[in-house]
């Protein structure tokens, strides 16, 4: 056998594990994988940590060393009889990626040596340009997942199911499940926006149709079966298919057979279905997604997190969208002021929302100097710090007279609320994000304030 390129580490908890890892180092070298003996203070890479069972000492162990599961580690335990404990999760958890027994089996070194392979083929292509130019992201949450996405577009055609909010980049996992799908003679991908089908010409949309099969069919038409005939479709937010449509879907992916619209021929696809959504279809409660469509769509599940559970990933998103926004041109530092903005903000349409607010500071940006703060569009600067300087004597006056007069405490509160309102309203020429922004409220209360105010003013009108 030729000698792999594979080289890892090899350590140990306990005394049976260290006779173990000695047994061990020969037949692995025998198997093609290049080890390194290391004491117990971890390493990078790669390894394989031998212990005599699942203890405390054993997943700090792999905690430390896998990085909290950022590196790959095998867990070798010397017996099966150790595999029967509850506590093996508890290494699983610690950030072991695989945990077995030496003698599970007569090949257990070329089942390490297979599983190196495998974690080293994903882990270059998680490396690779194509792949950290679509999916840009550096924490530890995010490189687990692209390992596991990338793992299931390479190594399997399984139907894949997106979740998560809006903005997340469900479209971009697609494209790159798709692009990394390695089927000879693969067909092109097919997007298809559920959202955007129309009830009346969804079979048409879907199957396609022949001439004249409804009033406007001048010509035959392909759907979106056919036309990922041999290739990927992509139905983004499937969970607004209509009961109806979903049963019709279920049917072509278990059977690959539809007819088109008007037409009694059965025709054949194949295709890999990856499917999209920000609802949770799982939820019993008031959800019409069927059970069946789910578990035949769902062959696997990944959970997009939001921006904000991936906020130490804004620094590299940043840098690469200013790159696209300004190609071919050195790239640009930010300011602190601006990068503390742009790493404390919310944002509500996650990495999208990001994208656009780089996009429109880049675009107020000139010269190859760092971006600063005049550079942040208005709207988005956070206000000022206030000090109390505006309650000056004209306040206090204004305030005595309307108690003198016999105004509640409620009326003085609401006529200075309205007053503010008006000011802020007038002061951002209209826009209700801005006079928000100014007051420190969300555009939504702000709106539901005017509106309350509006309201009563018209039945004061209408008591006259």
């Amino acid at each position: 056998m030729a000698r792999s390129v594979i080289k890892a580490w090899i350590t140990f908890v306990g005394v049976r594990a260290e006779a173990l890892s000695s047994e061990a180092l020969g037949r692995l070298d025998e198997a093609g994988v290049s080890l390194t003996k290391t004491q117990r203070d971890g390493s990078s890479g790669p390894g394989l940590v031998f212990v005599d069972e699942p203890s405390a000492e054993a997943c700090d162990l792999v905690r430390g060393a896998s990085a909290s599961g950022a590196e790959r580690i095998v867990v070798v335990l010397p017996s099966a009889v150790e595999l029967g404990s509850a506590n093996m999760w508890r290494l699983v958890a610690a950030g072991a990626s695989d945990v077995f027994a030496w003698d599970h089996s007569q090949t257990t070194a070329a089942d390490v040596v297979a599983r190196l392979e495998r974690w080293r083929m994903v882990d270059e292509l998680v490396g690779s340009q194509r792949v950290r130019t679509t999916l840009v992201g550096e924490s530890a949450t995010w490189g687990r997942l692209l390992r596991e996405i990338v793992d299931v577009a390479r190594f399997t055609d399984a139907f894949v199911l997106l979740t998560g909010e809006s903005g997340t980049g469900k479209e971009l996992v697609a494209r790159l499940i798709h692009d990394l799908d390695p089927r000879a003679g693969k067909g092109d991908l097919v997007l298809l926006d559920c959202t955007t089908v129309v009830p009346s010409l969804s079979g048409s949309e879907f199957f396609g149709h022949e001439r004249g099969a409804f009033t406007g069919a001048v010509a035959a038409r392909e759907g979106a079966f056919a036309r990922a005939d041999g290739g990927t479709l992509f139905l983004d937010e499937v969970g607004e298919l209509p009961p109806g449509l979903q049963a019709e879907l279920l049917r072509v992916a278990q059977d690959g057979t539809y007819k088109r619209v008007g037409s009694d021929t059965w025709r054949r696809t194949r295709f890999r279905l990856i499917c999209a959504t920000n609802r949770n279809v799982t939820d019993g409660d008031g959800n019409d997604f069927r059970r069946d469509l789910y578990y035949r769509v769902a062959g696997w599940t990944f959970q997009l997190p939001s921006l904000r559970d991936r906020r130490e990933d804004i620094p590299a998103l940043v840098a690469h969208f200013l790159s696209k926004a300004r190609p071919g041109e050195p790239p640009l530092e930010v300011d602190d002021p601006v990068r503390h903005l742009l790493l404390t903000r919310d944002y509500p349409g996650n990495v999208r929302d990001l994208r656009h607010l780089v996009l429109r500071i880049a675009a107020h940006h000139v010269g190859l100097g760092p971006i600063t703060i005049g550079d942040v569009p208005t709207e988005e600067r956070p206000a000022a710090e206030r000090s109390d300087m505006w309650r000056d004597a004209a306040f206090d006056h204004a305030i005595g007279h309307a108690v003198g007069v016999g105004a509640s405490l409620r009326e003085i509160t609401t006529a200075a609320a309205e007053a503010a309102i008006g000011f802020a309203v007038d002061e951002a020429g209209g826009n209700l994000r801005r006079a928000a922004a100014r007051l420190g409220v969300t555009p939504r209360a702000l709106q539901l304030r005017r509106a309350g105010r509006l309201d009563a003013v018209g039945e004061n009108r209408g008591a006259v």
